[in-house]
């Protein structure tokens, strides 16, 4: 499955990388990392139809994730799920106006992201619309 990883600090997706590792849990698929760092080419990722998950950064600049979430739940079909790295525990009502799927807090516990991804891997595998 494809995850995508957006962020404009490499070492948060570099974080990300580790903490899903090649499987984030034995009963899901091996995981092929996408990366970007810019707006344009997170839309362009998630309007592919080619991401099975999103990990998206809430503090990227100038496009925050909460932001690329919002307009991809709006505009894209077949959404992936996204899950929004969040610094601050009272963004989490704004992850909830983004309409994501599932919110994970900085620093990035490592087991905690690689469990919450391994969910949504499993809810795509179980609603993806357009078989491959």
């Amino acid at each position: 499955m494809k995850v995508l990883v957006y962020s404009d600090d490499a070492t948060t997706r570099e974080e990300v990388r580790q903490a899903l590792g090649r499987r984030p849990a034995a009963d899901v698929p091996f995981v092929e990392i996408v990366e970007c760092a810019t707006e344009p080419k997170a839309h362009q990722w998630l309007g592919s139809g080619e991401i099975d998950v999103a990990v998206l950064d809430g503090e990227t600049q100038p496009a925050g994730g909460m932001g690329v979430c919002r307009q991809a739940k709006d505009e894209v079909y077949d959404c992936p799920p996204v899950c929004l790295i969040i610094a601050r525990r009272d963004d989490r009502w704004l992850a909830e106006w983004s309409k994501a799927d599932a919110v994970v807090p900085q620093p990035l516990e490592p087991l905690v992201l690689a469990d919450t991804v391994a969910d949504l891997m499993r809810r795509r595998s179980s609603t993806r619309l357009n078989a491959k």
